[in-house]
Parts: C-alpha cells; sequence; structure tokens
C-alpha cells in the first residue's frame, strides 16, 4: 500500500514539475538569445567603428602619399624648367655666334669680291700684254701662233715618240724577264714536285723454268707445243743456249705480256699439250684484261680524274702495255697529268681540266695498232665518241701542235707532255742514233748560205747558229731561223721539238801600239 502511494506521489509530482521546468527553460534560452543578441550588436559596432578608423587611416595614407607625388612632380618641374632655361640660354648663345659668324662671312664674302674684281682688272692687263708679246714675237720669228704651235708640237710629239718607244722596250725586257723567271720557277717547281722513275721498256721478256728439261717439253714433239703457243699469242719463242730461261720477242707488249703469263701457267700446271695452251692463253687474256681496268682505275686514283666512261678507263689502262721511245705510256699519262695539274694550280687555272686532259692525251695510242690514223686523230675521235668536254678534247688535239689550243690548260698540257719525254732517262735512243741525229741536225743548219757555225746542244733540243753578219742581216737572220726550222721538221724526226737559235754579232778589234 504503502509502495503504491509513493509511486503515486512520484507520479503527481512529475506531473506538476514537468512543465515548470519546460517554463524555466524556455525562459533561460530566452535570456541567452538575448545576452547573444547584443553581443553581437556589439561586436558588430565595435566592427564598424574599426572599419570607420582603419578607412580613415587609408585615406589619411592616400592623402600623405598624393602629396608626397605632388611634391616630387613639382621638384621635377623645376628641375626639368632650370635644364629648359639652361638649353634656352645656350641657344640663345647659339644663335649669337651664328650671327656672328654670318656677319665674319659676309665682311670676307665683300672682300672677295673686291679682290675678285681687282683680279679680273689684272687679268685683263695681262692678257693685253700678252698679246702685245705674242705680236712682237711674231714679227720677231717670221711664225704665226699656229705655225709655232704646230712647230712646238711637231717637237714634242717626236721626243714623245722616242722615249714612249724607250719605255715599251724597257717594258716589254722586263715582262719576258719576269715571264722567263716565273716559268722556269713554276716548271721547276712542278718537275721536283713530280718526281718519278724511268725504266726503258724492250721488246723481249724473260720467263725462268725449273730447269733445263722444261725446254723440251715446251718445244713437244715436232715443235707443236712451241708452234701452237706462237700462233695463239703471235710472240716468238726464243729456246737457245740460256740456262733455265725462255726469250718472249716481240714489238706488241700485250701480246707478250698474254704469251708470259700463259707460259708461265703451263710451266706450273706441268701439263703442256695444244689444247692446255689454247685454254692457257684464253685465261692469260682474261687476266691481262682484268690487269688492264685495274691499272686504269689506278691511274684515274693516282691523277684524281672521276666521271671517266668505263670503256675510257680500259683504254687508260691498255697504254700499260704501249710503249713510246721506250717510255711506258700510261707512267707517262700520269705524269703528264700529275705536272699539268700543279702548273694549273701555279697559275690559278682550271686544275681539273689540265689533269684530265693530261690523262687523256696519249689515249689513241692505245688504238693505234687496230686503227688507221695518228694516235692525236684517234684519241680526238675517241673523246668525241665518249662526249667528252670540247675543251679537254681541244688540249688532246693541240698537245702536238696539229691545232691551236683554245684554252691555257691546253698550253700546259703541252709543256707536261715535252717535259715527260725529256727528262733524263725517259727515252730510249741508242747513241748510234743520238749522234747521227745531232749530225744531222747540224748538217741542216749548215747547209744555207752565211752560216759560220753550228752547235747541236742541250742533247739535241737546241741548235745554236752563229751567222757570218757580212753576208746575213737583221731581217734575213730571222727569215733564215724560220727556214732552218721547217727544214728540220721535213726531215728529221725527233721526240718534243727543237729550238733554232741563230745568233749575229759583229766584232771591230783594234790594237793600239
Amino acid at each position: 500500500m504503502n509502495i503504491l502511494i509513493i509511486i503515486a506521489t512520484i507520479l503527481i509530482s512529475g506531473a506538476v514539475f514537468i512543465p515548470v521546468g519546460v517554463v524555466i527553460r524556455r525562459k533561460t534560452a530566452e535570456s541567452k538569445i538575448k545576452s547573444a543578441e547584443s553581443e553581437a550588436k556589439k561586436i558588430i559596432e565595435d566592427a564598424n567603428r574599426e572599419a570607420e578608423n582603419r578607412k580613415k587611416e587609408e585615406i589619411f595614407k592616400a592623402k600623405e602619399e598624393i602629396m608626397k607625388s605632388r611634391n616630387d612632380l613639382d621638384q621635377e618641374i623645376r628641375e626639368r624648367r632650370g635644364e629648359v632655361q639652361i638649353q634656352e640660354k645656350r641657344l640663345i648663345q647659339k644663335e649669337e655666334n651664328l650671327e656672328k659668324r654670318a656677319q665674319a662671312f659676309e665682311n670676307k664674302e665683300r672682300e672677295l669680291e673686291k679682290k675678285n674684281q681687282e683680279l679680273e682688272t689684272k687679268k685683263t692687263d695681262i692678257q693685253e700684254i700678252l698679246e702685245k708679246q705674242m705680236d712682237e714675237l711674231e714679227k720677231i720669228s717670221r711664225l704665226t701662233k699656229d705655225e709655232a704651235k704646230q712647230q712646238l708640237l711637231a717637237e714634242v710629239d717626236k721626243q714623245l715618240s722616242l722615249e714612249k718607244a724607250a719605255y715599251i722596250k724597257d717594258a716589254e725586257s722586263k715582262a719576258k724577264e719576269e715571264a722567263n723567271k716565273n716559268a722556269k720557277e713554276i716548271l721547276s717547281y712542278a718537275i721536283q714536285k713530280c718526281a718519278a722513275d724511268h725504266t726503258s721498256e724492250t721488246t723481249v721478256s724473260i720467263v725462268s723454268l725449273p730447269n733445263d728439261d722444261m725446254k723440251g717439253r715446251i718445244i713437244g714433239r715436232e715443235g707443236r707445243n712451241i708452234k701452237a703457243l706462237e700462233t695463239l699469242t703471235g710472240i716468238d719463242l726464243i729456246i737457245d743456249d740460256t740456262p733455265e730461261a725462255v726469250i718472249l720477242s716481240g714489238f706488241d707488249p700485250l701480246r707478250r705480256e698474254v704469251a708470259k703469263i700463259a707460259l708461265e701457267k703451263l710451266i706450273d700446271d706441268g701439263r703442256i699439250h695444244p689444247a692446255k695452251i689454247e685454254e692457257m692463253v684464253e685465261k692469260a687474256k682474261e687476266e691481262v684484261e682484268a690487269i688492264i681496268k685495274a691499272e686504269g682505275e689506278r691511274a684515274t686514283l693516282e691523277t684524281g680524274v672521276i666521271g671517266l666512261n668505263p670503256d675510257l678507263i680500259k683504254l687508260i689502262g691498255k697504254l700499260k702495255y704501249r710503249t713510246s721511245y721506250g717510255q711506258n705510256v700510261l707512267n707517262h699519262s700520269i705524269e703528264v697529268s700529275n705536272l699539268a695539274r700543279i702548273m694549273a694550280e701555279e697559275l690559278g687555272l682550271d686544275s681539273k681540266r689540265a689533269r684530265r686532259a693530261g690523262l687523256l692525251h696519249d689515249i689513241g695510242k692505245a688504238l693505234d695498232h687496230d686503227m688507221e690514223g695518228t694516235h692525236v686523230e684517234i684519241g680526238v675521235d675517241v673523246l668525241r665518241k665518249y662526249k667528252e668536254n670540247e675543251l679537254v678534247i681541244n688540249a688532246v688535239e693541240a698537245h702536238h701542235g696539229d691545232v691551236e689550243p683554245k684554252t691555257l690548260e691546253a698550253v700546259l698540257v703541252q709543256a707536261a707532255d715535252a717535259i715527260s719525254a725529256s727528262r733524263p732517262g725517259a727515252r730510249r735512243e741508242t747513241l748510234e742514233a743520238y749522234i747521227k741525229r745531232l749530225q744531222n741536225l747540224e748538217e741542216i743548219a749548215d747547209s744555207f748560205e752565211g752560216v759560220d757555225k753550228s752547235y747541236a746542244i742541250q742533247a739535241g733540243r737546241e741548235v745554236r747558229i752563229i751567222v757570218k753578219p757580212e753576208k746575213v742581216s737583221d731581217a734575213e737572220m730571222t727569215i733564215m731561223a724560220r727556214d732552218i726550222a721547217k727544214k728540220v721538221e721535213d726531215e728529221m724526226e725527233y721526240p718534243g721539238q727543237i729550238k733554232v737559235n741563230v745568233i749575229r754579232e759583229s766584232r771591230s778589234i783594234v790594237y793600239a801600239k
């Protein structure tokens, strides 16, 4: 019972106090809201006051900066005004100076005008005096002014002609001396720079044998082997008492090389009979063709000539087996190419054209055994066939003087050809033929009337002729030199060229006693 009373009491208390608590809480919340609102208003007021203060401070700072800028601007304006004033003072000073100068110039101009007037007056007076003197001179000399002028001009012209002649003669002499000196220096430099070995080619080749028994095998039964080899190669085989050697004789180096290679192969193989000989000859020809191509390529590489037709390269290689007066034509062509190039470089000419023409100048000799015509004509035809440059063709055509050279490079090829051919030991010539040529040269010179003495010098490359001055005049001496040169060309065969040097001198000898 008590418990129920207690529970009921508690329920009644809760019912009474709960509403009271709600009311109390509401009032507390309302008081807090009012307090927060008042606090917010206070904060806003403080913020507004602070913003106002900041605003005033910024305005104050801005005013200070404006004032400072205005002061700086005023200072700058004052400085500029000072500079402008200084410039104005300078301009005023310059204007004053210019005015003074202008005044001085005006004064000088007036003085010059006055002096000009005085000079004109004096000039007139002098002219009158000169005219009077000229009249007096004409009366005294009995010559008019024009006649005297003509006489004076004639005398001056005569004097100038003599001076001009002496000057021209002196200039020509100096030019010739300088040209000869430069030419000798260039030729010497080219010859020294392009040193070459020279070996005289012969008409025989020697093939070594392992033993003398091999000679009988080469001859074969009834000579069939040697006949087959000679028939296939066109070379004569000389088998004599020379120990362990066979001599191949023939004027065609190409055929001789084929025969030599074929014979060496037969000796190495050991089987020597006509069928084998034919096989080896064919192999030797193929090997020689390969050698020819390789030699042509070597020549172009050594001389630096590029862009040649492959057929032309083969023809150049073929020159390895061609000789001229015992000189190998391929080596000669390479040397001419290098000499022409060096001289062209020294003279500032086209070195590429010079070395190309030098290498090709004797290319006709590769075919002159098989075709009619001189090696120059054949070479020109071949080069035209392969559309070679016309200036190069002209150099080839002109290297023996058959046509006039069109370029200086063509002249250099002529000089290089003569240098290469005239090197000591370059060309083979027997002593008897050499002496005979010198004798013929002197006999041709002595055959002309008025010749006192003649001497073949410079290894037969110059003939020096001394004439009798009482029989041969200066004019006749020139004609005689040409006639002798023409007779030498018609009656003699010689490599290169021969200089005909005719000398005429008068001597007067008196003895004082």
